[in-house]
This record gives C-alpha cells, structure tokens and sequence, in this order.
C-alpha cells in the first residue's frame, strides 16, 4: 500500500526545467503530423458526418439544409447501393482468403533453407507490390484489352479460344478480378515470413523426431504459430479490399453489374454531385467494415495463439 502511494505521490511531482523543453521540442517536431492529421484527416471526417446529414449540392452549395436521417432512409431503398455492397462483399469473401493463403503458402515456400537465390526470389515476388496503382492499371487494362491485349492477341488467339472482355462479361471479368488481386500480396508475403522465421527452431526439430509428416508439421505447428500474423494479415487485406476492391474497375465508367462499392460512391459523388447522399454511403460503409474488424478482434481469443496471454 505504501509503494503504491509513494508512486502516486512521485507521479505528481512537478516537471523539472529539462522535462518541459523536451515536451516543446517534441511538441514542435510532431507537429507537422499533427496538424495534418487534423487538416487532412480529422477534419474531413468531421465533415463527411455532418454533411451526410444534409442535402448538400455542389452545384449549388449555398442552397444546402439539413435533412435529419432522409439520406439514410433513401440509401436503405436505392437498390443500386444495396448491389453494389453486396458484390463487394461477395468478392471480398474470395479475395481475402485467397490473399491470406497464397501469403502464407509463398513465405513457406521462400522460407525453405534449401532453396537456392533465397533473396533475389523475395525481392522479385514482392517488387509488383511497390508499382504505382496508376501504372499498374494501364498494364493491366493492356494486357486485357478486347481489341489488341496481349492476351487475347498472343495467348487466347493462336490456341483458338475466344477472347476475354472483362468490361462486358460478367463471369471471366470477376475471375480476372479475383486473380489479379494477387498482384497486391507483397505486405502480406513478408508479415508472414517475418513470423516463420521467428519460431523457434526446437519447435521444429521437435516435430521432426515425434515423427510429424509435412502436413501435419504445417498445419498443427506453422499455422498456430503464425496464427498472429493471420490475423493481422486479415486486418490488412479486410480495409485494402473493402476500400477498392476491383483495380480494374479504376478509369473506367460506373457499372453496377462490375464496379465495387466505392466506385459507386465516386460515382454519385462527381456525376449526381450528391454530396450529403455519398457522405451517408461512406459512413455506411465505414460502420460496416468497423464492424466487421470487431468481430474478428472480439473472435481472435478463440483461434489466434498469443504466446504472452499464457504467462
């Protein structure tokens, strides 16, 4: 009981003169970061919330009133917005397991000790992950192009099969959309290499004289093991998916049979200039996905193995 008013009693102690010089330097070398935060991130937060609550126009933004919930009732009836959210979430149950497993199966594999030009082969797996959106896009929209890709010109032609046209049909472009989602697992790659190479190596050599085959070894002592870095991996590619999910669908005209959920707020945005309606779609989403991240920080005691909570 003494320590511990002792302690109270320390920690109310006045800052010396250097304490307070170090607060105003470090107060001043943060604040770039901070005033954008508040610029450039807080405040247009702030400001989405209160405009999802209004009938904002930017054509004619002087004539703006505040309309209470109407938004938000009008959202639960546009049947464009409830599609969209959908295949987007359809999607998205695809493209994060498969994100997921090909990280965790590629780190294995480039963890191997017997595999030769170990570095050279994770800087070129993880080297499409650094190229600019934009340029990957153009790469992208050439190598499909109905007209002259390279696909459809040097692979599906010479073999006599028909060509893809992602922008006009629906299956072969959702399945594009899903294989090029692994263009994006650099990240994700090396989390999950970073946490094989840190288990300790008796766990394997233990396992190996227990006489555990490859696939036991893999799934009852790496995937536990690694288990955190699932999970933070799952984090990672629930708010990348859920904010773009369709790179292909980037410069190309709104279609509610293709294009994702943000690509609709864009949409009502700059083509309707609904500003106070794309504002309550945003936050929809934004409570959608929260909600989600929850679900899995509230579930993660059940399937994630944190060493620490057993101490």
């Amino acid at each position: 009981m003494f320590t511990g008013i002792r302690s109270a009693k320390s920690a109310r102690r006045p800052l010396t003169e250097t304490q307070r010089r170090n607060r105003v330097w470090g107060l001043i070398l943060i604040s770039p970061w901070l005033l954008g935060v508040l610029i450039f991130k807080l405040a247009p937060i702030i400001a989405s919330l209160v405009l999802a609550f209004t009938n904002f126009y930017l054509l004619e933004p002087k004539l703006w009133q505040f309309i209470g919930l109407a938004n938000f009732i009008e959202l639960f009836h546009d049947p464009d917005a409830w599609q969209v959210l959908l295949q987007t979430i359809s999607l998205a149950l695809i493209i994060i397991p498969v994100q997921t497993c090909a990280s965790v199966l590629l780190a294995t594999i480039l963890s191997d000790k017997r595999l030769k030009m170990k570095n050279a082969m994770r800087s070129l797996f993880f080297l499409p992950s650094i190229i600019p959106s934009a340029a990957a896009m153009f790469m992208f929209q050439g190598f499909v192009n109905p007209a002259n890709g390279w696909l459809n010109r040097l692979i599906l032609g010479p073999i006599g099969l028909a060509g893809l046209n992602h922008l006009t049909s629906r299956n072969p472009g959702q399945t594009f959309f899903i294989l090029t989602s692994l263009w994006a697992i650099g990240p994700g790659f090396l989390i999950m290499m970073s946490s094989l190479q840190g288990i300790p190596p008796e766990i394997h050599e233990a396992a190996q004289i227990d006489g555990a085959n490859l696939l036991q070894h893999f799934f009852r002592i790496t995937i536990p093991l690694i288990s955190p870095a699932i999970f933070f991996s799952l984090i990672l590619n629930l708010t990348a998916v859920f904010g773009g999910s369709i790179l292909l669908d980037r410069g190309n005209t709104f279609n509610v049979a293709t294009s994702s959920y943000d690509s609709y707020i864009h949409h009502v945005l700059f083509d309707y200039m609904k500003l106070g309606y794309a504002s309550s779609l945003a936050w929809l989403f934004f409570v959608l996905v929260m909600g989600l991240v929850l679900v899995l920080f509230v579930t993660a005691r059940r399937w994630v193995y944190f060493p620490d909570a057993e101490r």
